[in-house]
C-alpha cells in the first residue's frame, strides 16, 4: 500500500550524504544505495518528501545507542559548538540540497503550493530545515542567506546549547524540564522567525523554552519528531500541558519513529513493534485532534522499528494503521494533510 503519499517532518539524509555515508549520485541517493531514504527507496514506500535537516554535528563521533539500552540512563551532552565551523557546515548541507534540486532528485519548496505541486508531479518535496541554531550568528546574517536559499522551518536546539536557548538531553526516565528557558537572544530570534515566516520547530528544545516559544510566538507551535510522555516518560517526549498548547495554538506534532522515544522503557531497541507507533498516534489524535498529528521519522538520524526499516517500508505501517481502523480521509490527514495544513498557515 503506496498511498497515501507521505510527506515526513524529519530526515537526517544530508548529513550522511556530507559524512560520506551515501553518496549524492547514480550511485547513491539518486540510485539506491542509501541508508534509510533514496530514490528507489522513496518510489517503493511512496514517500513524497518532509522536511530536510541541516544538523551540524559534534567534532568527536558521539553515539548513544549502546548506553540507551540501559533499563535508565542520563547521557552527558557535548558542549556548545563555535559559530564559524557551525555556519560552514550548515553551508555546506545547503549547498547539497542545491545541488539534489539541480540535478533532479527533489524541489526545494518554500509554498504548501510548492509541495502540492511537487507532490503531483512526483518529484520529492523537500523543505529546507536547520535541526539546532548552531550557524545563526546574533545579526542573523546567516538566517538571511538560508532564508534566501530555502529556509523554511528552524529549531532553536538539537540537544546541547546555543546562545539562543537549552535542549533535553538523553535521559530517560525524565521530563522535559531539564533548565533554563530561552535567552534574550532566543526571543530575538523566535522573533526574526516569525518576520520571515520560518517555522519554529520545538523538537529538543527543554519545557521552559518551549513555554518561551509559546509565549512569544504568533504562530501554530509545531514539535516536527516528538511523541507523548504519557506512553515513553523520555525527557525528548511531551508532556500533556504541552500537548494541549499545541492544541490550542493549532499547531501539530509529527510522530518520531525512533525506537527510544516510543517504547515504554526507553530502549533504542530496533526490536519494536509497529503498534508502538499506532499507540502514539491514538493518543496525539485523542489529546490534539485529527487535524494536528502526522508523522516526524527521524530518518537517517535514528533507529527506527525493524519492520519498517526504511522509507521503502512505509507500506508496513499504513497496512496497520488501516487494520487499527483508519479510515481513508483519517489517512490522508496523518500521511500529509496536516502537514500541508500547518505549514501553510506558519509560512502565511
Amino acid at each position: 500500500m503506496e498511498h497515501p503519499l507521505i510527506f515526513d517532518g524529519h530526515n537526517d539524509l544530508l548529513l550522511q550524504i556530507q559524512s560520506g555515508n551515501v553518496a549524492a549520485d547514480e550511485n547513491g541517493f539518486m540510485g539506491s544505495g542509501g541508508h534509510h531514504i533514496d530514490l528507489s527507496k522513496a518510489r517503493k514506500g511512496g514517500f513524497a518528501g518532509g522536511l530536510f535537516a541541516i544538523f551540524v554535528p559534534d567534532e568527536a563521533d558521539a553515539s548513544f545507542m549502546e548506553e540507551m539500552m540501559a533499563e535508565s540512563y542520563d547521557l552527558p551532552l557535548p558542549p556548545a559548538l563555535d559559530w564559524p565551523r557551525s555556519a560552514q557546515i550548515a553551508l555546506a548541507q545547503a549547498a547539497i540540497l542545491k545541488r539534489l534540486e539541480r540535478q533532479g532528485a527533489l524541489r526545494i519548496c518554500r509554498t504548501a503550493a510548492d509541495i502540492r505541486k511537487s507532490m503531483q508531479s512526483g518529484t520529492i518535496a523537500a523543505v529546507m530545515h536547520l535541526e539546532g541554531a548552531e550557524a545563526i550568528d546574533p545579526d542573523f546574517h546567516t538566517l538571511e542567506v538560508l532564508h534566501s536559499a530555502g529556509l523554511r522551518s528552524l529549531g532553536l536546539v538539537w540537544s546541547r546549547p546555543t546562545i539562543y536557548g537549552h535542549g533535553v538531553p538523553f535521559r530517560f526516565p525524565s521530563g522535559p524540564d531539564t533548565g533554563p528557558g530561552l535567552t534574550a537572544e532566543g526571543v530575538r530570534l523566535v522573533k526574526k522567525c516569525n518576520d520571515l515566516n520560518i517555522m519554529i520547530d520545538l523538537s529538543h528544545l527543554n519545557e521552559a523554552g518551549f513555554w518561551d516559544v509559546a509565549g512569544h510566538s504568533s504562530k501554530p507551535l509545531v514539535a516536527t519528531h516528538s511523541n507523548a510522555h504519557a506512553l515513553c516518560p523520555h525527557s525528548r517526549n511531551l508532556t500533556d500541558r504541552q500537548l494541549h498548547a499545541i492544541r490550542d495554538s493549532d499547531g501539530m506534532v509529527g510522530v518520531n519513529f525512533a525506537v527510544a522515544f516510543l517504547r515504554q522503557d526507553g530502549r533504542m531497541d530496533a526490536d519494536t513493534p509497529i503498534a508502538k507507533m499506532i499507540e502514539h498516534l491514538d493518543y496525539l489524535i485523542s489529546t490534539l485532534g485529527e487535524d494536528r498529528v502526522g508523522l516526524g521519522s527521524d530518518f537517517d538520524g535514528a533507529t527506527v522499528p525493524a519492520a519498517i526499516r526504511d522509507v521503502s517500508g512505509l507500506p508496513m505501517l499504513r497496512e496497520e494503521m488501516k487494520a487499527h481502523g483508519f479510515g481513508d480521509r483519517l489517512m490522508a490527514k496523518l500521511c500529509h494533510g496536516n502537514w500541508l495544513r500547518v505549514l501553510e498557515k506558519s509560512w502565511s
